[in-house]
């Protein structure tokens, strides 16, 4: 796609210098045409687009999906429902099914491999990180809206959504990650 691109911006930049002053426009929408550099564009354009929508599909149904696990118990370690869930592996689980992306297992190594977003930029499938156990990326969770995640938090507990605004969370948020949509930059080592 961004090959597609840079060929448009080359071809445009070399037909706006081979182009005297004063050219006719006409003459030079003929030239675009005759290249077929608006087709091109177009075809870049819609391709955009169509990801994009992908993308954002996806995330919605991954905040859908994992609503579907609340009540699972936690489980250290534990990256199944049939077993429960740690926060990394709830969070790896949910990718891997709705997304078809496989995380690192660990929260610390999913923040390393995810792109940081400002807060007031999250939206529905972004990761959000909290200092839990007095060290950076010690918690992770998912994203559903409104100021909300949704995560399996510690032992004794079940996969739950909460606040993000409650005191608790919000001393200890850590920042905030989106997952790359591109399939090799999220797989796991």
């Amino acid at each position: 796609m961004s090959r597609w691109l840079c060929i448009l911006l080359v071809a445009c930049a070399t037909t706006a210098q081979a182009a005297p002053q004063g050219a006719n426009t006409d003459e030079m929408d003929r030239l675009i045409a005759d290249k077929g550099l608006l087709t091109r564009l177009e075809d870049v354009s819609h391709r955009v687009a169509d990801k994009a929508h992908t993308v954002a599909d996806n995330a919605s149904n991954l905040a859908i999906h994992a609503m579907g696990f609340l009540g699972v118990p936690y489980k250290r370690g534990g990256n199944s429902a049939e077993i429960g869930f740690d926060c990394s592996g709830f969070v790896r689980a949910m990718y891997e099914q709705t997304v078809g992306l496989l995380l690192p297992r660990r929260a610390d190594q999913q923040a390393a491999a995810t792109q940081v977003i400002d807060k007031k930029d999250l939206q529905p499938g972004d990761l959000v990180f909290f200092n839990t156990m007095r060290r950076n990326f010690s918690h992770v969770g998912i994203y559903v809206g409104d100021n909300k995640f949704i995560h399996s938090p510690r032992s004794g507990s079940e996969v739950r959504v909460e606040d993000m605004g409650v005191t608790y969370w919000a001393r200890r948020f850590n920042g905030a990650r989106r997952v790359a949509t591109d399939k090799d930059a999220a797989s796991s080592k």
